[in-house]
């Protein structure tokens, strides 16, 4: 991880850097539309030795003009190269065009977060998702997922399962090692952990435990693949501290769940499951942490989508430095009975006690 104790840059670097800040979404629009436009993929066909515009132009159907002044753009944003009179795709073009979490962050910024972070620095003074009326009418974006515009739907649903599926096939063989026969399943979303499990064991019964409208999806989920019978639906708020959680399972599981929630709403839940659970439960609560990456690309990623939370989720919430959240966890009675990090594509997944 990069050593945040120093400034990187000379003063000359600095103001180039300032620059590139200054003109970055007009650089993030050039490397969308190169993507979408056909351009990139032209290109890479084409190979090293890359293609005129005019030959662009024909293969892509784009004009030359427009051909030339994306692909110019392009450049100063190393995502092609030049050799006289050709463009070349670059190693930044490249994975553009083909890497799949690059495909992920830029979808979900493009069609969930483009617009409504013009009203960042509203969300900030006002501790509320002031961006969120971009796309509807919701207090919080979780009332409103299966409502989302089309496109930002499907965004945010590839964006949020790119980042936990990958992780399944390493946390189901953790959490079945103690071989629990029923699992509560907090903040469920689309039932995806739960028809895993199912898939998984044969034997084990799920309940998840969601908003109305994210139970609605699941449960619709759950007919589908045949599991309406150890697959039900616990409609609640786990913001709402009078409504009662239900009892009996050996083990609860969240998901991405708590970096949804300030602080104090952390350890309000975990304190209600903690009351809720028994004794000899376990609880796997499964996170990204920003400063337990190993990339920069990482750190940089989960710190960016902390602003989603602030600007576009709740106005509260973020992806927590480790220590911030361990406070928490011990706050709220529970002891840390083994951490595992770098899971997937940069989890930690926490398996608590009761202290």
């Amino acid at each position: 991880m990069t050593d945040y104790t120093n400034d990187p840059f000379t003063a000359l670097e600095a103001k180039t850097e300032a620059q590139k800040l200054a003109f970055a979404p007009i650089t993030f629009h050039t490397a969308r539309t190169l993507r979408d436009l056909d351009i990139l993929a032209v290109l890479d066909a084409a190979g090293d030795k890359g293609l005129n515009a005019t030959q662009i132009s024909e293969r892509s159907g784009i004009s030359e003009y427009g051909v030339k002044v994306l692909l110019d753009m392009a450049l100063s944003a190393h995502i092609v190269t030049w050799i006289s009179p050709n463009y070349i795709i670059a190693k930044l073009g490249y994975f553009l065009l083909h890497d799949g979490m690059t495909r992920a962050n830029l979808d979900f910024t493009a069609d969930v977060c483009y617009a409504a972070m013009m009203h960042l620095t509203e969300a900030i003074k006002e501790g509320t998702p002031a961006g969120l009326k971009e796309l509807g009418d919701w207090p919080t974006i979780y009332e409103g997922l299966s409502r989302l515009p089309a496109k930002a739907k499907e965004s945010w649903f590839n964006f949020d399962h790119f980042y936990s599926d990958r992780s399944f096939p390493v946390l189901l063989e953790k959490v079945f090692a103690h071989k629990p026969k029923h699992i509560f399943d907090i903040g469920g979303n689309t039932g995806k952990w739960s028809l895993q499990c199912c898939h998984y064991d044969k034997d084990v019964e799920m309940t998840i435990i969601d908003l109305p409208q994210q139970i609605e999806m699941a449960m619709k989920n759950a007919k589908e693949q045949g599991f309406a019978e150890r697959i039900k639906g616990y409609p609640t708020n786990m913001l709402d501290k009078s409504l009662p959680l239900p009892t009996g399972a050996d083990a609860w599981w969240m998901s991405q769940f708590l970096d949804c929630f300030s602080p104090m709403e952390i350890l309000s839940i975990l304190q209600r499951v903690r009351k809720a659970m028994d004794i000899n439960a376990r609880v796997y609560i499964l996170e990204l942490f920003w400063d337990a990456q190993r990339y920069d690309a990482a750190t940089l990623s989960l710190n960016a989508t902390s602003l989603y939370f602030t600007c576009l989720a709740n106005g509260n919430s973020r992806f927590y430095r480790s220590e911030d959240f361990l406070e928490i966890v011990e706050a709220a009675g529970f002891d840390v009975a083994k951490r595992t990090d770098d899971i997937g594509l940069g989890h930690t997944l926490l398996e608590l006690k009761v202290k």
